[in-house]
């Protein structure tokens, strides 16, 4: 699947961009604050319905502006189709050759053939921070493989919701009603969440001996739930572990006003050697780990669709050493992907531009081909 074109109206600061993106590398190059991140975010949002960075869709349309609209035209094994996503006040629309979708099943055919990838500076914290950053990669390279993990998430987020406000209403007496499509969308989310983990994990250990070289630590990738859940056994088995254990901590869960365990709690374990990296790697082994993870889930969904995905690289070039950037253009260079990438000083890109790399300047929201 490659974009031929891309257009983007009010998303942002970007009034109105028409693009034509290289089949290989496309360089946005400009200063901080111009908008090469937005148009990165417009192609993700296209892509996976989802935007990159904003807490509230409202957040994607221009100022001033009553709605916004990314669409693009991409060439896969069906032939040409157009794809397009429109935010306004009513929230998101998505359409497919200019037909709103209507059913799980459109939705099916939204996503045919898309994947993206992006890599940002805020990636870099993936080790360093919180689980919550890890449990968004997790999810966010879960939708990339199975898409359905999308709807799939959102029902986990609605149930959670519910039980919650009954919990915060003093309703302990009708939790159990709560509960049930709690675990059964929380158990379903579990089954993605480790088999996805259990593709990376050797993919991460392999990409960060590569990365970093003869005498790299062993690398330990792997998915915890919190509070003793129980891992064992298939999706039923899973729901009755949850279920025993949302039970076991219903007094606890009142006195609180939430549900204190589940997926939205569980933790991913990135480790050293036994020990865990973010206490005790280095700054270089994790951006090396950050890395690998993220080569990781690149090549798994090359090895699931048969190709590449669509790449998405925010100024990565300008906060790795320059051992791991060589590494990683080299990388990109050998991978035959499409990919957009923003840098702020061109010649962080020099070795990935090619005799078809497309350079654009993006400059107060207005974007145009560079020379």
């Amino acid at each position: 699947m490659r974009l031929l074109s891309l257009h983007v109206r009010d998303f942002r600061n970007l009034a109105a961009v028409e693009l034509l993106p290289s089949p290989r590398a496309t360089i946005l190059v400009g200063d901080n604050g111009q908008g090469k991140t937005n148009l990165l975010e417009a192609v993700y949002l296209l892509t996976t319905l989802k935007p990159l960075r904003a807490s509230r869709l409202q957040e994607l349309v221009r100022f001033g502006a009553a709605a916004a609209e990314v669409a693009g035209d991409f060439d896969g094994p069906g032939g040409v189709r157009r794809v397009a996503v429109q935010v306004g006040e009513g929230g998101r629309t998505a359409l497919l050759d200019g037909k709103p979708l209507g059913s799980s099943g459109r939705l099916d055919d939204y996503f045919e053939g898309l994947a993206c990838v992006c890599f940002s500076p805020d990636d870099l914290l993936l080790v360093k921070a919180g689980p919550d950053g890890r449990r968004r990669f997790v999810d966010r390279a879960a939708f990339n493989r199975w898409p359905a993990v999308l709807g799939e998430a959102r029902e986990y987020v609605r149930a959670l919701r519910a039980r919650n406000a009954a919990l915060r209403a003093g309703m302990g007496e009708v939790e159990e009603s709560f509960r049930g499509p709690l675990v059964r969308a929380g158990a379903r989310l579990l089954v993605r969440r480790m088999a996805l983990v259990a593709e990376l994990a050797p993919r991460v250990q392999a990409a960060f001996a590569e990365i970093s070289g003869p005498g790299a630590p062993e690398v330990r990738f792997a998915y915890r739930p919190a509070h003793g859940l129980r891992l064992d056994g298939d999706e039923a088995a899973l729901a009755a572990a949850l279920s025993e254990l949302l039970a076991a901590r219903l007094e606890r869960d009142r006195e609180k006003g939430f549900t204190t365990a589940g997926p939205h709690a569980d933790e991913l374990t990135l480790a050293l050697d036994g020990k865990g990296a973010k206490l005790f790697g280095s700054q270089g082994q994790q951006r090396a780990l950050v890395l690998a993870l993220k080569i990781a889930e690149i090549e798994n969904l090359r090895a699931a669709l048969g190709r590449p995905p669509l790449l998405l690289l925010d100024d990565v070039s300008s906060e790795l050493d320059p051992a791991k950037n060589r590494y990683l253009l080299a990388y990109l260079g050998g991978l035959s992907a499409q990919a957009f990438l923003t840098t702020t000083d061109r010649r962080l890109l020099d070795p990935a531009a090619g005799p078809d790399t497309a350079f654009y300047k993006v400059e107060n929201g207005v974007v145009s081909a560079l020379v």
